[in-house]
């Protein structure tokens, strides 16, 4: 009896030394994994990303929905199953799916996009995917463009009710403030729309990012890890305190590398970046 006290004891003591510095493992819904997106591993709109992403170490991708011409090649049903055997050969899952023609191919003004994410809500109900990313940025940003917001408020009302259905969500990505993603959700009225929070971006534009993501709460959708100034650690951005404020409004869910410098080379600096995301946010063992 005394052993097995004693062991009760020193689990107890282990347990609550790791909770109180941070590295408790997360378990269920509000586990963090760690993803990257195809286009930072330079395989954008290509399956070999999911191969890479596990050389990496990480866990999924967020795969771009490329364009050709005016369609979407992952339309055709050949190329998703492409991915989703990708998907069971590797063990890696796809975060995510993003749009990012919509930078040039603006989804306020050109009737195209405006296709393209109706589209996407299709590809992703037919490979499981919950998350299409709908990014404001280049041509397509919405900064300082009252009309532009307007114009994206309506697009959404129509197409909210259709992802809503299919169990996707619109995660809108873009320059603007909490408040101001807040103030179009509100306009949208529709759980469908929520916003992918981008770390970095938020601190370029001096917005307060743990603020923001407090503010934002549930509304955050997916996440972006990234740094402007240098690979993760060494930078600008305190991804310790990123990961309190996730903590504080219970986040669960891909957070996916993003990554600006590569210093290393493309594989050396993400398995950097990746393996000091795994310091924070440790990987489950299986």
């Amino acid at each position: 009896m005394k052993t097995g006290r004693c062991a009760v004891q020193v689990f107890l003591i282990v347990f609550l030394f790791l909770t109180a510095a941070g590295f408790a493992v997360e378990k269920g819904k509000n586990r963090v994994r760690l993803g990257v997106c195809d286009w930072t591993i330079e395989k954008t709109g290509d399956p070999a990303a999911l191969e890479l992403a596990k050389k990496l170490g990480l866990e999924g991708v967020q795969v771009s929905i490329s364009v050709s011409g005016d369609t979407l090649p992952l339309l055709q049903p050949k190329l998703q199953k492409t991915y989703l055997d990708a998907v069971k050969l590797t063990g890696v899952g796809i975060a995510s799916f993003c749009i990012g023609q919509l930078n040039s191919i603006p989804y306020k003004s050109d009737p195209r996009a405006e296709k393209w994410l109706e589209q996407s809500i299709g590809i992703c109900k037919a490979m499981g995917v919950g998350i299409v990313l709908v990014p404001f940025f280049g041509k397509g940003d919405l900064l300082n463009d009252p009309q532009g917001v307007k114009t994206v408020v309506a697009r959404l009302k129509r197409v909210a009710p259709k992802a809503e259905k299919a169990g996707v969500v619109l995660a809108l990505e873009s320059q603007l403030s909490a408040e101001d993603h807040l103030k179009i959700i509100d306009q949208v009225g529709s759980p469908a729309v929520r916003v992918y929070y981008d770390v970095a971006n938020s601190q370029k534009m001096g917005y307060n990012i743990f603020k923001e993501i407090r503010l934002l709460g549930k509304r955050i959708a997916q996440m972006h890890a990234k740094d402007s100034k240098d690979l993760y650690g060494k930078g600008s951005m305190d991804f310790a305190a990123v990961r309190k404020a996730m903590e504080d409004i219970g986040y669960g869910g891909w957070l996916v590398m993003e990554g600006t410098k590569m210093p290393l080379g493309i594989e050396e600096s993400n398995r950097f970046d990746a393996n000091y995301l795994k310091t924070l946010f440790p990987v489950e063992s299986k």
